[in-house]
């Protein structure tokens, strides 16, 4: 399989789930809780099914994983799709335009295409190995900042640091970085790749969340992966950086004893 058919695929259904859920974009829609008290939408259920409808007809052997269905075991298991059909859902909810639709395929355990779109902002950032990483139709590539005292942090809710017993990385991080900015969930992501600051951390992360983001931030001229320098969807917490800083980061979140 050509990596640049999925690409292409990945950037339509993501761009075609996006305006689906404009549909639904501060118009008072009201959420439900799921089991572990997050909130879902309609909007979110039916992004994920288009998204899971183009799927199954592309490459019905291929593997789903989704945030609000169960997953589809298939035929193949070489080729495995992530899909958060709105990451951000609370910025959906109070009508902030920083949500995205993630789509992510992992071939043979690697993730190797990803497309992330904002549709309220219309912003779409996609990526497969080898072939770059794309903002909008343009290159996009991480900052050249080359310190940890000059980076820009974004972060998601700082609680999870809490509820993780990961205050003290919390704390380090605010003390080594320049600016912090609450620039929430996937957006974060988007702002390294593209340059604009340089390190979003969550100490939280499912699969699903971050689904497209190391080859975009790879082939960006950066890192996505776990607090232990693993490029990977499965570790449980993650950041991005550039290359330059990385080194730097993984010190500032390592446990210390």
């Amino acid at each position: 399989m050509q990596l640049n058919e999925t690409y292409e695929f990945a950037v339509q259904t993501a761009y075609l789930a996006g305006r689906l859920t404009l549909g639904y974009y501060q118009t008072g829609l009201q959420p439900d809780l799921k089991s572990n008290d997050t909130p879902v939408t309609l909007a979110d259920k039916l992004s994920e099914q288009l998204i899971r409808r183009r799927i199954e007809a592309r490459y019905p052997s291929h593997a789903i994983v989704g945030e609000e269905f169960d997953d589809k075991e298939g035929a193949s298991s070489e080729f495995r799709w992530y899909i958060d059909p709105i990451d951000g859902t609370q910025s959906f909810i109070h009508g902030v335009p920083l949500y995205a639709v993630l789509i992510g395929l992992e071939i043979e355990g690697v993730p190797s295409v990803g497309a992330a779109y904002f549709p309220a902002l219309d912003e779409m950032i996609a990526a497969a190995t080898g072939l770059g990483c794309w903002w909008n139709g343009k290159r996009a590539h991480v900052s050249a900042v080359s310190r940890l005292q000059d980076a820009t942090l974004s972060f998601t809710d700082p609680l999870q640091f809490v509820k993780k017993g990961r205050t003290d990385a919390w704390d380090r991080l605010l003390q080594s970085t320049r600016y912090r900015a609450g620039w929430t969930d996937a957006y974060g992501y988007l702002l390294v790749a593209t340059g604009r600051i340089e390190l979003a951390v969550d100490p939280f992360m499912c699969p699903w969340d971050c689904g497209p983001f190391p080859p975009i931030l790879s082939e960006a001229g950066g890192y996505f992966g776990d607090w232990r320098g693993n490029v990977t969807l499965h570790g449980g917490e993650a950041f991005a950086t550039t290359e330059k800083l990385l080194l730097e980061v993984l010190e500032v979140l390592a446990l210390k004893e």
